[in-house]
């Protein structure tokens, strides 16, 4: 675990308080694999993106979660990315608790999604997969 006390996950997935978000669910990203992790954050704006860049119809949603089990730093985001994990971006095995939601936030410009969306595009032209797991 890590000293973060209030952990965001971001999707565009309707669930409520005390609803739980669990692994084997098809990946928000890359080839929509079935996930073996789950991802949470500690910092909004990383939720933030993955509000915005999950698949599916309707809002973002950015919900405050709890980990039921042992977290680790997001290698894709960690190890690749961003070396130190400054995104303060997580993974666990184990589902985590909806506790809350963020309903008010404010999301990227449209310029800085559409860079964004280009990149994952141009991975995705590439080969490379998104998400490692």
């Amino acid at each position: 675990m890590t000293d973060a006390k209030i952990y965001y996950h971001g999707t565009k997935a309707a669930l409520k308080v005390g609803d739980l978000v669990e692994p084997g669910h098809a990946s928000n990203y890359g080839k929509r694999k079935q996930a073996a992790f789950v991802y949470l954050s500690a910092t909004l704006d990383a939720a933030i993106w993955g509000a915005e860049l999950a698949v599916g119809a309707g809002p973002g949603r950015i919900y405050i979660v709890e980990p039921s089990g042992s977290i680790e730093d997001d290698p894709n985001l960690t190890d690749k990315r961003f070396p130190g994990n400054p995104t303060k971006s997580y993974r666990s095995r184990e589902p985590f608790r909806i506790i809350g939601e963020v309903t008010e936030w404010k999301g990227h410009s449209p310029e800085r999604l559409e860079e964004m969306h280009d990149h994952l595009e141009n991975l995705k032209q590439r080969g490379v997969e998104a998400i490692e797991e």
